[in-house]
């Protein structure tokens, strides 16, 4: 993200993303506003050529013709130009809304290419949020510049050739009055971008003391300890230091607009001298007077909205737009697209791993050989790097040191989609979609849709359709907010393990999967993962050691490193940390 960009390769980045989306929308907003913009011009023509009769008719007597003709000429110059003036701004406002849609998708699915491991730095989550910020302001930014370079640029070259032929210093005159404003803008663009690097990481932390507020998933914890005025102080400290930089910056780029202003004041004042004394030489005609000087008022409006609004809004959000674009064009990982089948065994080369920042591996000299078809359990003390070592497994995370290889492959030839392929898991940080039942289980592989593996994975998530819980069944809306229930942890967890199972898998990882349920239930899910486990490999992440004996065999991580590998049987025949851990345990258990 620090990688720096210019006008010309963000304007081309834009350009790329509108042209993708909306092509014939595009071509649309641009043929009309060029032509409204040449109608808006003619007005002047129309208005000059209307004086010009009248005052002809007043000179000689009959000429009234010319009068009705200009009049008619005048009046469909100015109907065109109003009904253009709709029909452009019905365009801009749909154009708008697809590009929102559109912007917004391409920011999440750039996501979805990163490495994994990105959202474990803190610099590429001010990056989204950057992205995210920005853009909204590239959507201002591509139609402000549309509008721009399809209808104010089209009306003020139409402007000037008119202006010219009248008197050449007028066109010139126009030109030289807006330069200090242009210049203003283009200091704005440097002050708010160099603010927006200033702000991110704080608006990050404001928008989660808001969460920590009133979102569903913190409220009733925050108001239960008694921990609202502590993030009501958090929270109004981050927006105070927000407005504070803000202010800044506007204060500072407002005083330099106010004095360009004034020499911008001055220019309109000289540009209407010129006009009157070139009417007094008889250098235009009265006509020709009247229709500049109607349209001086509204070319310096034109402009003065070109430049303080629209340039001062792009000037603004220059910086966030430039995060934007970067952030589509960070580098992703890439590989081979060709999925393995995952029927061999999954072998790690004296792998090591370091979160980034981290100063020491969370896992180091890693050797092991999951064989196919086995069920591995994978145990030790928090900390000792075992979920890090499932995600090496998986192929979620490259590891820093060292190979990891799939079907004799390495992870890091091969792209994320040929990895994930025929792998399914339940984690104990399950995810609680807001939709239907048969939509949270059925998520898991969208391709399939099928009704009978759906009814298989309740089956062995061991989840009734009871009507007391599901009164629509699987069509039961599992959220409060859109008018549905909610289900207890237990039941919930029960939707993970469904969800788990229902994915056509070669590779199974449970991490922690009965955290939420009862010792029976645990015991009746342990057998349904046993059968279902048979001749595929399974991967067990667990506290609880008793549960660890359904494994054909266990890996006993400490402090990144493997200390054991064995049978329950031969850990427990050897003292170490298996051992102690299962003996203590254990003792909570015995009489």
């Amino acid at each position: 993200m620090r990688e720096k960009l210019g006008l010309a390769t963000i304007f081309k980045g834009l350009a790329d993303i509108i042209w993708r989306a909306v092509p014939s929308l595009v071509t649309t907003h641009a043929l009309v506003g060029i032509v409204h913009g040449i109608f808006t011009g003619l007005g002047a023509v129309a208005f000059q050529r209307f004086f010009d009769a009248v005052t002809e008719a007043v000179a000689v007597p009959g000429a009234l013709a010319a009068v009705y003709w200009s009049l008619a000429f005048l009046c469909f110059v100015h109907i065109g130009k109003e009904v253009l003036n709709g029909v452009h701004n019905f365009i801009s406002n749909v154009l708008l809304m697809k590009l929102n849609g559109y912007v917004n998708l391409q920011i999440h699915a750039k996501a979805s290419r990163m490495e994994p491991i990105a959202f474990e730095n803190g610099e590429f989550l001010d990056d989204i949020n950057k992205a995210r910020e920005g853009a909204q302001n590239s959507l201002v930014l591509i139609l402000i510049s549309s509008t721009i370079f399809t209808f104010y640029l089209p009306y003020f070259i139409f402007m000037a050739v008119y202006l010219y032929s009248l008197k050449p210093s007028l066109a010139l005159a126009l030109v030289l009055v807006f330069v200090p404003t242009a210049i203003t803008q283009f200091i704005r663009s440097a002050v708010f971008a160099r603010l927006e690097d200033q702000v991110a990481p704080k608006r990050r932390e404001f928008d989660y003391y808001e969460r920590c507020l009133v979102h569903r998933e913190y409220f009733k914890e925050t108001r239960q300890l008694g921990a609202v005025s502590f993030f009501r102080r958090l929270y109004f400290t981050a927006l105070r230091l927000l407005q504070r930089e803000t202010w800044r910056a506007e204060l500072r780029t407002n005083l330099i607009e106010l004095g360009m202003n004034l020499v911008s004041f001055a220019g309109y004042g000289g540009v209407l001298y010129l006009l009157v004394t070139s009417l007094f030489r008889g250098e235009i005609s009265v006509g020709s007077f009247a229709a500049v000087f109607a349209s001086v008022g509204t070319m310096f409006s034109i402009m003065e909205e070109i430049l303080v609004r629209h340039f001062g809004e792009i000037s603004k959000g220059m910086g966030t737009v430039r995060n934007f674009i970067r952030f589509l064009n960070l580098a992703e990982r890439k590989g081979d697209v060709a999925a393995v089948a995952r029927s061999g065994d999954i072998v790690l080369k004296d792998v090591s791993f370091t979160y980034p920042g981290a100063e020491e591996p969370s896992l180091r000299g890693i050797n092991l050989t999951v064989r196919s078809g086995e069920t591995l359990a994978i145990v030790g003390p928090n900390g000792a790097g075992k979920s890090t070592l499932v995600r090496l497994l998986t192929g979620l995370y490259l590891p820093t040191g060292g190979e990891v290889l799939v079907d004799g492959v390495s992870t890091k030839e091969l792209a994320p989609q040929a990895l994930y392929e025929g792998v399914s898991g339940v984690f104990q940080k399950y995810q609680r979609y807001q939709m239907t039942l048969k939509e949270n289980v059925m998520i898991s592989d969208t391709a399939s849709n099928s009704d009978a593996d759906f009814k298989a994975a309740l089956t062995k998530a061991e989840l009734d359709l009871d009507p007391g819980t599901f009164p629509v069944g699987a069509e039961t809306m599992l959220s409060r907010e859109f008018d549905g229930v909610d289900l207890s942890g237990g039941q919930w967890q029960r939707v993970a393990v469904a969800r788990g199972f229902y994915r056509q898998h070669n590779l199974i990882i449970l991490d922690e999967p009965t955290a939420a349920i009862d010792p029976l239930e645990e015991t009746r899910i342990y057998k349904q993962f046993e059968e279902m486990s048979r001749n595929k490999t399974s991967i067990l992440v667990t506290h609880r050691l008793g549960s660890a004996r359904v494994a054909d065999r266990i890996v006993v991580l400490d402090n990144g490193e493997i200390s054991a590998v064995g049978t329950h049987a031969e850990l427990m025949d050897t003292p170490g940390l298996y051992q102690e851990m299962y003996r203590a345990q254990a003792q909570w258990y015995a009489s």
